[in-house]
């Protein structure tokens, strides 16, 4: 594909071939397919990973162009979530542009991300032909889905096959408003609980002849949430703990319930645990309401990447195209990063992300350009 000032390095281009792969999660439509053809053409070696069965598969991919060090990998992926109820002005998977707007599903999130990389990698290469080190993708199906047979799976057979890169840079969607202005460097971890108090249903102008769940449900809610979990620490903001649900079920307004229900959410920092967190809710809930069930799901654990080399070079590189540094956060929800800061430090920067998960999802052109230009800035950096 010719380069050209329009369209450094094929980045409009592969961005909308994306965009009109229907690949709502589970589904590829033909996203990591159309991908690996544009990367083999590139001189990837590309292996396709699908783990899982049924419904449940997953198409993934790793690609890898040369063998020294040091090895870079780019992560993200080509699924996206559904169109939704909302009226779009655009075809949501017809890529269209219009007044310098790229119109689709995907756009910022993160097939435009994905596009930008690539078109990085093919710029460097027409400079640095025989590349010094390696650089890598590892693209997943399934970011917005369970997340359960997409990058775990390919980060084991990564290590499996003892190519596990020295940095890895992630392509969500990082900026609120506009380019340049965040890279994360860690993310909080999250863990979801679900607590049933069961009681003894009973009338209630009788209650001493039932067994009320409610009254001991809301007393092991508040001593969870009377203080603050904590103060924040350097480079992250205070945990926080939310009640997002409490059900009884119950239509009558004269039967005290047989049980009730919560579910609540922690977003913690790195002075906590997944694990230290869900002992102190099991030791609270046993005060309050022996014997009640209580399930806990940890979607990820909190981590931070010390702000050196690459990361700083990643940070010169937003400089020298926008002009401002970017500020280093660990702020937001969970992404695949999550995973990978357990084989190598990882960092996150792509689009401005105010139309993700929106009707009429979108990215400007002079976006996708300036992120191709850090993103081969970057390169230019690490892989001298």
């Amino acid at each position: 594909m010719a380069i050209t000032e329009q369209d450094p390095g094929g980045v409009v281009t592969l961005a909308r071939d994306l965009i009109r792969c229907p690949s709502v999660t589970p589904d590829d439509g033909c996203g990591i397919a159309a991908l690996a053809a544009v990367l083999e053409r590139i001189g990837f070696s590309v292996t396709l990973l699908p783990f899982g069965e049924g419904a449940a598969r997953t198409p993934n991919l790793f690609a890898r162009i040369g063998t020294g060090q040091p090895h870079l990998c780019f992560a993200g992926h080509t699924d996206v979530v559904p169109v939704g109820d909302a009226d779009w002005s655009h075809d949501p998977f017809g890529g269209e542009i219009h007044g310098g707007i790229l119109f689709g599903r995907g756009a910022c999130d993160m097939k435009g991300g994905i596009a930008a990389f690539v078109a990085a990698v093919r710029l460097y290469l027409n400079r640095h032909p025989r590349p010094q080190g390696s650089i890598s993708l590892l693209i997943t199906g399934d970011e917005e889905g369970p997340a359960t047979n997409g990058t775990v799976r390919v980060l084991e057979w990564i290590e499996k096959q003892g190519q596990i890169p020295d940095f890895c840079l992630v392509g969500e969607p990082t900026n609120p408003a506009g380019m340049g202005e965040v890279i994360k460097i860690g993310r909080r971890g999250s863990l979801n609980a679900r607590i049933t108090v069961n009681g003894t249903q009973g009338h209630v102008a009788y209650p001493h002849r039932a067994d009320n769940p409610v009254h001991r449900l809301l007393a092991l809610l508040g001593e969870l949430t009377a203080a603050p979990l904590d103060t924040g620490s350097e480079w992250f903001e205070p945990s926080s703990l939310q009640v997002t649900s409490i059900d009884v079920g119950n239509t009558a307004t004269n039967v005290i319930p047989a049980r009730a229900v919560a579910r609540l959410n922690i977003r913690f920092n790195d002075l906590h645990t997944g694990a230290d967190l869900s002992g102190w809710i099991r030791t609270v809930t046993a005060r309050h309401a022996p014997g009640a069930d209580i399930h806990i799901a940890i979607s990820g654990e909190s981590f931070l990447t010390e702000p050196h080399e690459p990361v700083e070079a990643l940070r010169a590189a937003v400089r020298d195209v926008t002009g401002q540094v970017p500020r280093l956060d660990t702020g937001g929800g969970t992404s695949d990063a999550r995973f990978i800061s357990r084989y190598c430090p990882v960092a996150e920067f792509g689009l401005v992300g105010t139309s993700m998960h929106k009707a009429d999802e979108h990215v400007s052109l002079a976006d996708l350009k300036q992120l191709t230009a850090i993103y081969a800035g970057f390169l230019e950096k690490v892989m001298r």
